[in-house]
């Protein structure tokens, strides 16, 4: 597909220079501003029209009911969904008594602008009334990474050609109607105001509203305190009533002096203080945005945010298109975890309602890696919220008649809520991507404390699941039959390979930690002999392996199923389970995602080179990509095997999955792990980059496309930066103790006074570009240059 960039391409902006009606709720998505606590879909400051409204707090969620047509035992009975929180965004202007609306009147000019080193989302409008009243109105919103409860916003109006009479009305609305998404189970269960109001009061400039929503019991204050800046004759008025509280401006402005408000925001919520205390806490909050200032939130927007692109700023030469778009999923991945502080990163992070605000494994696998490595206090805290919902996962593996810890494959408050149920029940693999990352984020930190409070607890309870879950089959090999691995056109298969080896480093890490610390293993109830049956267990792990065709079945006797009727299967009929029934799917060899293929990746050390090229080019026929997580690692898998084209072309479809609207659901939010698997792609996949074993390996190679690319990783107390051309690679240790890498195979010595170039090995034939199935080639082509 040959297409224009929706945006305008600028290294360290997202620009829209016109407004477009029909794109609107992707805009919304894509213009989000959140600090992981807060999020604010960007929605015009007027409210009207929208595509989607959308203001949410993390972890906030009202429940609702699971129906079955038959129940089953273990199927999660309750469900949960994101609640679209009191708006605090609105600012509502009447000109000679005429609303504002970009639908009427004309439009002269029209421009946002998300800027990635601000933090702000800034807007700029030229618009003539209908009755041919002219004004500017121009706007500046931040969600605050420094002050967490905080989102604020400067508005200002101004008239031309002649005085006007103006009215600015600066609202609180909860219960919002919400449009509703239907036929597609990835969109959000609409909620029809869940809010139940129990304090609306207003003083001054003033307002807080408290609500509870009605069946979850989770009680939210939000409150806005103001400034302003006008003539000395401004009319003001405040009012709180249930669902609203509103501040009114009346006034008449000149040419030359504007009107200008700026608006402090407030948010707090909680499932066990009382509504005096919650209430208190926003106002709290405000007074200390008010004492900070404006100015000064803006630059401590701009400090944080300095400082995260010092270390974490990747830099691409030959595509300024891609280089935006990695800055612009760096930004949102940033803004989902910078704040969580005990709470989940969701799937769409606080952009949208989308799969109703919930986490998957797409953090653990997708999101956190980027976090480790560039931010890395963030990845802690959301392994930390994992550890917070320990108790559920017990229980839940107990229901299921199991020991140790089952982690709920989608979930808001750590309950499993997926009425999927060969997910909800049998996607295991979850469990070990939260054990996998949390080794991942050990090796790389050596946080200690994290250790002993939760890292070791959670290696000990998952390892105690696989080990209850799994057994010793008559030779000897350790099996685990009956789940359902990361592609969901698989399910209930016995010994999917990720799943197994996913396991197998979950062992031995549990292993190793309890070992390592046997008073701490104590304490965890885990002696000598379970730690053994641990290590048998991994070394007895089962890899299936067709011997006929010379690659890994991703389950066993998968290579032995028919294989889906691509060339019967028409353009427009995915994804797939939209169209077919999942019977089918199940038993044909049709890929979702990546699955095996993400196994040669993350558990790389287990396979050879040969194996990865053949097992590549075997699942690339048959893996359709009906799931946004797929492209970042085929990407990765791609480079390691030679196949740069091709690695360059999905790495452009995970870094523009929402720019572009490629899946043509952005409206519902931005998709993380897609915009985290473009980091991972230039990272892993160009940069080579591998810690297997907790030990910096990397293989650099540039695609055609690219001339430079140069990275920094957060790395044991020291910060590295990796720069590649086309024919040398350099490594830096900018800070820290000398530290040992390798460059495609030779063991290097970093050390801070100098850096070590080393050339980049000539590439052997990589043979023929593998082939997708019709019609599922990457989305984006484009020549080199």
């Amino acid at each position: 597909m040959i297409r224009q960039p929706a945006f305008a391409v600028e290294p360290w902006t997202v620009r829209e220079a016109t407004l477009d009606l029909d794109r609107i709720a992707q805009s919304e998505s894509v213009f989000a501003l959140s600090n992981g606590h807060i999020g604010l879909r960007g929605n015009l400051d007027e409210g009207e029209p929208f595509g989607l409204p959308g203001t949410y707090l993390n972890g906030y969620y009202e429940g609702r009911p699971l129906p079955y047509a038959e129940a089953g035992f273990g199927y999660p009975e309750s469900g949960q969904s994101v609640v679209n929180a009191t708006n605090g965004k609105l600012i509502r202007l009447l000109v000679e008594d005429e609303p504002f609306d970009v639908r009427y009147g004309e439009l002269r000019h029209h421009e946002r602008v998300l800027d990635l080193r601000e933090g702000t989302l800034s807007r700029e409008v030229e618009w003539v009334s209908p009755v041919g009243q002219a004004v500017k109105v121009r706007s500046v919103r931040l969600v605050s990474l420094a002050q967490r409860a905080i989102a604020a916003i400067q508005y200002e109006v101004e008239p031309i050609g002649g005085r006007a009479r103006v009215v600015l009305q600066s609202e609180l609305v909860a219960n919002e109607p919400i449009p509703h998404s239907e036929g597609d189970p990835r969109a959000t269960a609409a909620l029809e105001a869940p809010l139940v109001s129990e304090l609306a009061a207003a003083r001054d400039l003033r307002s807080v509203l408290v609500h509870v929503t009605r069946r979850s019991g989770l009680r939210m204050a939000a409150g806005f305190e103001h400034l302003i800046e006008g003539p000395d004759d401004i009319a003001t008025a405040v009012q709180a009533e249930e669902d609203l509280a509103r501040l009114t401006l009346t006034t008449e402005i000149a040419p030359g002096q504007p009107l200008r408000l700026t608006k402090f925001i407030a948010y707090g919520w909680s499932s066990v203080r009382s509504t005096p205390a919650v209430r208190d806490q926003v106002s709290g909050a405000l007074a200390e945005a008010k004492h900070t200032g404006w100015d000064s939130l803006r630059q401590l927007q701009k400090r944080f945010l300095d400082g995260f692109w010092k270390r974490a700023d990747v830099e691409i030469e030959g595509d300024p298109e891609l280089q935006q778009a990695l800055r612009f999923g760096m930004f949102h991945v940033l803004q989902a975890g910078a704040r969580v502080e005990g709470r989940a990163i969701p799937a769409k992070g606080l952009t949208g309602s989308g799969y109703d605000g919930h986490a998957f494994w797409d953090t653990e696998t997708f999101v956190l890696p980027m976090l480790t490595y560039s931010l890395p206090e963030a990845a802690r805290d959301a392994l930390r919220w994992r550890h917070s919902t320990l108790d559920q996962a017990r229980r839940r593996a107990a229901q299921l008649g199991l020991e140790g810890a089952a982690f709920p494959w989608r979930t808001i408050d750590g309950d499993e809520c997926s009425g999927y149920w060969p997910a909800g029940t049998a996607a295991f693999h979850v469990t070990g991507d939260v054990a996998d990352s949390c080794s991942r984020y050990l090796e790389a930190t050596e946080d200690e404390d994290f250790a002993r409070q939760c890292g070791t607890e959670l290696l000990v309870e998952t390892a105690r699941l696989w080990r209850s879950l799994g057994h010793h089959d008559k030779a000897g090999r350790f099996r685990i039959d009956g789940v359902t691995g990361p592609d969901e056109y698989s399910a209930i298969a016995d010994n999917n390979v990720y799943t197994n080896l996913i396991a197998q480093r979950n062992l031995r890490d549990a292993a190793a930690a309890t070992e390592s610390d046997p008073e701490l293993a104590g304490g965890f109830g885990v002696d000598s002999e379970e730690a053994a049956g641990w290590r048998d267990a991994a070394e007895a792990m089962i890899v299936p392996y067709d011997e006929d065709l010379g690659v890994h079945a991703q389950s066993e006797s998968y290579t032995e199923h028919a294989v889906w009727d691509f060339d019967a299967t028409a353009s427009d009929h995915h994804p797939l389970f939209l169209h077919y029934p999942y019977f089918d799917l199940y038993r044909k060899q049709v890929v979702k995602q990546a699955d095996l293929v993400l196994a040669l990746h993350l558990r790389g050390d287990a396979f050879t080179a040969e194996e990865k090229a053949r097992d590549f080019a075997y699942y690339e026929a048959l893996t359709v990509r009906d799931s946004s997580l797929s492209a970042c690692t085929q990407a990765v898998i791609a480079a390691e095997v030679g196949q740069l084209d091709l690695a360059f072309a999905y790495m452009t479809e995970a870094a523009l999955m929402d720019l572009d609207d490629l899946e043509q659901n952005s409206r519902d939010g931005v998709h993380m792990a897609s915009l985290a698997g473009a980091w991972i792609a230039a990272v892993a996949g160009f940069g080579g980059m591998r810690d297997h074993g907790g030990h910096l390996t990397f293989t650099p190679r540039l695609p055609e496309n690219l001339t430079r690319l140069r990275f920094r990783l957060a790395f044991r107390h020291r910060l590295i930066e990796v720069e590649v051309g086309a024919s040398a690679a350099t490594y830096t240790l900018l800070d820290g103790d000398p530290l040992e890498v390798a460059h495609h195979g030779e063991s290097l010595t970093l050390k801070t006074d100098r850096a070590t170039s080393k050339p980049i090995p000539h590439l052997d034939d990589p043979g023929p570009r593998p082939q997708q199935p019709p019609g599922r080639a990457p989305r984006i082509t484009r020549g080199p240059g």
